[in-house]
């Protein structure tokens, strides 16, 4: 049986029921976890809130301002990212605390032992279970195939990141205007490619309420409608270059492995 690689739990210090369910499901499967204490948004300063969030380039680069919950998420992810970086760690599983187990975790970690080729960053779980049309995939094992859809998934409710990903994550978000995963879908600026491990072993658990605090105040309706617009526009047109030059890559490196 292929060792468990270390696995990060983010978890706000005031949510101990989800830190006990989280345990608790992984305990089924004999797995252990390492807490991240998350970053309660709500309690940032203003001080700290621009350390990295920039409300100015958020206009530019996004359709409506981050709540400051959204922008604890991100800095709790980016904890995570410099703890597997400060570690040197090949890799590790990122968790949120509203997951759901769905499939066998000591299977999944005998996969992704198994991809041949180098990866930085595995969506493990979709955001709300939702599906999206798959560029290309090919198999790992009986079970599992390294995915790329037409567009990366968005949520970070599981993942996989490894030293190389966290780097370039950290470098790449070190002054963040949008959601981190709305910036993961970005790969043509954080240069981290997506892939997914399908089928997903982690589902989002719908019935915990989110602990991101309600978005914030936002600009008029019809301004807002207007620059998603323009932006998903733009972004599609980026995108689709970026996916087929993930895509042609990959493929290269199969076929240098055949």
């Amino acid at each position: 049986m292929i060792d468990q690689p270390p696995i990060f739990l983010i978890n706000l210090d005031q949510s101990t029921e989800r830190l006990e369910k989280s345990n608790a499901r992984l305990a089924k499967q004999n797995i252990t976890c390492e807490r991240i204490s998350g970053v309660y948004g709500k309690t940032l300063s203003d001080i700290d809130l621009i350390k990295n969030y920039q409300p100015l380039l958020n206009r530019k680069l996004f359709y409506r301002p981050l709540s400051k919950g959204e922008v604890g998420c991100y800095m709790s992810h980016r904890k995570a990212w410099r703890t597997i970086v400060e570690r040197k760690l090949p890799y590790a599983i990122i968790l949120e605390d509203d997951f759901q187990i769905t499939g066998n975790l000591h299977e999944m970690f005998a996969a992704i032992s198994k991809i041949e080729v180098p990866w930085q960053l595995l969506k493990l779980s979709a955001y709300q279970n939702r599906t999206r049309a798959i560029a290309f995939s090919y198999p790992v094992d009986k079970t599992f195939k390294l995915v790329i859809h037409k567009k990366a998934m968005t949520g970070c409710c599981a993942q996989a990141v490894s030293y190389e990903g966290a780097k370039k994550l950290l470098a790449a978000t070190e002054r963040f205007a949008r959601p981190v995963d709305t910036d993961l879908q970005h790969v043509w600026e954080t240069k981290v490619p997506v892939y997914s491990l399908m089928p997903y072993c982690f589902e989002q658990d719908l019935d915990f309420d989110s602990d991101i605090d309600a978005i914030a105040a936002q600009d008029s309706p019809k301004k807002r409608f207007f620059k998603r617009k323009h932006l998903q526009i733009k972004e599609k047109i980026l995108n689709k270059k970026a996916t087929a030059k993930i895509i042609n890559s990959l493929v290269e490196q199969l076929n240098a492995l055949n």
